[in-house]
This record gives C-alpha cells, sequence and structure tokens, in this order.
C-alpha cells in the first residue's frame, strides 16, 4: 500500500506541473500573462508619432514634445529666451499678443455632449479620434527652420501646429494628433497641420528674404545660407546643408496672384511623403489625395465653403483661407501624394491626370 500511495503521489505532482505548463501556455498564446517585470524601461525606436496615446511607426526620424531637443506645446511658458522670465505671467506682461496660456484645445464642435464628457482632460482613444480626422493641411512656416517657426507659434502668437517638418528631413511632433492645434481656422477640429521650413512664395525674385537665405555659388548651386544672427539653426543633422530639389527658382499662381518660390529640400519630401502615408493609413476618413478639378489639375486656390465642408484628404493651407499661398507654387504634390499612395500599395494618379506644377525661372548666375 505504500508503495502505491508513493505512485499516486508522484503521478499528481506530475499531472499539476503538465497542468501548470499547460495555463501557462496558453496565458502565452492569448496574451493574458505579463511578460514585463514592474520597473523594466521601454524604448521606442525614433521614428514615431503620437496618436490618441498611441505609438505609430512612420519609416522617418520623428522628435517627439517628450524627447530632448524636442518642441512642447503644451507647455505654457516661453520656449526661449530668459528662463526665469518664461512663465506665463511675465511672458503675458512683455507681450501683449499673448492672450492665453492655452496654445491647443479640445476637438469639440464634432462630439457629442457625451463624448465631450468622455474626452476632457485628454481622454480620447483612437476609435472616436478617427471618426474625426479627415483633413492634413500642409503650411510653408515662412520661418526657413523648425526652431524659429516655434518661436514664433508659442512664444510670439499663442498658435500651434502637430508637426514641424525641418530642412534636413527631421519631423517635430509638438501634439498628440487628439489635440484641436491653432493652425487652420475653420479645419482645426477635423484636421492635422504640419509646417514645412521654408523661406515661403513672393511676388518678385529680387524679394529680400530670397536673398537673405539662399546663395548660389560659381557652380550655379543654390544653397540655403542661415544667417549669422541664428547661429546653426537648430538643425539636428549636423552639419547639414540645405539645397532645393530643383535648383531654380518656381513660378506659379496661387489665389490669383504670381508668385515665385524656392522648393522643399528632397530630405524634407521624403520625410513628408512617409508621414502622409502613416497618416492616411491611421485615419480611414482622410483618402490620400489632394483638391482637384474636373480635369484632374490641382486646384490653386481657396475652396468653396460647400467644397471645402465636404473635402476630405490632403490640402494646402491656401485651400482654406484666400488671405494664405502656403504652401505655395514650388511645391510638388505629385511627388509627395504620388510617393504615399505607392507606400500604401494604392494606385498612383496617371501622368494624363496630373496637376500642373510652377514653371522652373532660370535667373542669371552670379546674379
Amino acid at each position: 500500500m505504500l508503495l502505491i500511495s508513493k505512485l499516486f503521489d508522484r503521478c499528481k505532482a506530475c499531472f499539476y506541473k503538465s497542468a501548470s505548463a499547460l495555463i501557462l501556455l496558453a496565458a502565452f498564446v492569448t496574451g493574458c500573462s505579463t511578460t514585463y517585470k514592474p520597473g523594466t524601461p521601454s524604448t521606442r525606436t525614433g521614428d514615431e508619432i503620437v496618436v490618441a496615446g498611441n505609438f505609430i511607426h512612420t519609416g522617418t526620424p520623428v522628435v517627439l514634445w517628450l524627447d530632448p531637443g524636442g518642441y512642447d506645446a503644451y507647455r505654457v511658458e516661453r520656449r526661449f529666451g530668459d528662463v526665469s522670465k518664461s512663465g506665463w505671467r511675465e511672458s503675458a506682461a512683455e507681450n501683449p499678443d499673448l492672450t492665453t496660456p492655452n496654445r491647443y484645445g479640445l476637438r469639440a464642435s464634432l462630439l457629442t455632449s457625451n463624448q465631450i464628457e468622455r474626452v476632457r482632460g485628454g481622454g480620447w482613444d483612437l476609435p472616436l479620434l478617427q471618426t474625426v480626422v479627415d483633413q492634413f493641411v500642409i503650411h510653408f512656416d515662412e520661418c526657413s527652420l523648425s526652431r524659429i517657426c516655434f518661436q514664433v507659434l508659442q512664444d510670439e502668437r499663442d498658435l500651434s501646429v502637430h508637426f514641424m517638418l525641418d530642412v534636413d528631413g527631421t519631423i517635430y511632433q509638438t501634439l498628440d494628433l487628439k489635440e484641436r492645434a491653432w493652425h487652420a481656422t475653420t479645419s482645426n477640429s477635423r484636421s492635422v497641420g504640419i509646417e514645412v521650413a521654408n523661406t515661403g512664395a513672393f511676388r518678385s525674385a529680387e524679394a529680400r528674404p530670397l536673398k537673405s537665405w539662399y546663395e548660389r555659388d560659381e557652380q550655379g548651386v543654390v544653397t540655403m545660407k542661415i544667417p549669422k544672427e541664428h547661429g546653426d539653426g537648430g538643425i539636428r543633422t549636423h552639419g547639414f546643408k540645405a539645397h532645393p530639389a530643383r535648383q531654380e527658382l518656381i513660378s506659379g499662381n496661387i489665389q490669383g496672384r504670381d508668385l515665385v518660390q524656392y522648393d522643399y529640400t528632397p530630405e524634407q519630401y521624403a520625410a513628408l511623403t512617409k508621414l502622409t502615408a502613416t497618416l492616411c493609413k491611421v485615419f480611414p476618413k482622410l483618402p490620400c489625395k489632394f483638391p482637384t478639378d474636373a480635369s484632374g489639375k490641382l486646384i490653386p486656390h481657396k475652396l468653396a465653403d460647400d467644397e471645402l465642408n465636404q473635402y476630405q484628404g490632403v490640402m494646402g493651407h491656401y485651400h482654406i483661407q484666400t488671405n494664405k499661398e502656403d504652401p505655395g507654387p514650388a511645391f510638388d504634390w505629385d511627388k509627395v501624394i504620388g510617393g504615399a499612395r505607392r507606400l500604401l500599395g494604392i494606385p498612383v494618379v496617371p501622368p494624363g491626370n496630373a496637376p500642373v506644377h510652377g514653371n522652373a525661372l532660370r535667373p542669371e548666375r552670379n546674379r
């Protein structure tokens, strides 16, 4: 009897071990087990954007407001200048254009009262945000560099934007996309916005900003030159030299005005293409397209109010407001949208229906 009892105990122990192993295996397969020990740090790879608290990969470098050297639109103090005088009280006293410590708001106009109560204070979930966002607005910042752009938005103008794209292709995210950034008036509640670093568009090739920020060498190569008062410009890539994707000034008509502009850099186009594809993937109501007329040509002016209300897709600031010209005649919509559509694996617009872009002006060498 003693021998039988020992054999039974041994079999019982084996059974419990096997059962425990099966339970652990089932928990692992179903994802019910805790896979990390408390206090285990988690790192990101550096290409993620934040959408309603979720990290989403883009395939291109992104600096978050959470990162050292990032730009944080949640903070109420000024980002630049004397830190001891950067608080809201001192800022408001020194700059009367600053009227509120908040540079962003709630996407409330598109929500029900119950939804507002659920998300006020920041409690958005991705599915709800996906029902709201259906526009991606592209701006040029007219500041030439993202560091200057954030200084103007945060320290001087009570404005904000979700993304800034510097000349080296670095994307800066200043707010979670759940926030209503203040960048595009009537489209703020439904849109994501990006300020792309560029000097802007002008009536004449002799405009002072074009002369101040660009130079052409003896070989005819155009390079952005940063004025001495801006130091290294805050460009994250050490030693980076910014060259327009097309070397000639680009001319075109925006809002009925003839304008000239230097092109964006190849690095900006590459990064913006990946970000655009990412946003169109994340937001089902944001199709990867831009405003075109019946013949498939780019619409180079503000959309009629009813068209704007119904429009879903990527667009320029000038499609929203008559007093805006960004992203200007040099912006290559085909390159960005066509490239993004390729990344998404969807058909690219046939060449015969491609929009008309600005024409290259060939200025005299060594002017």
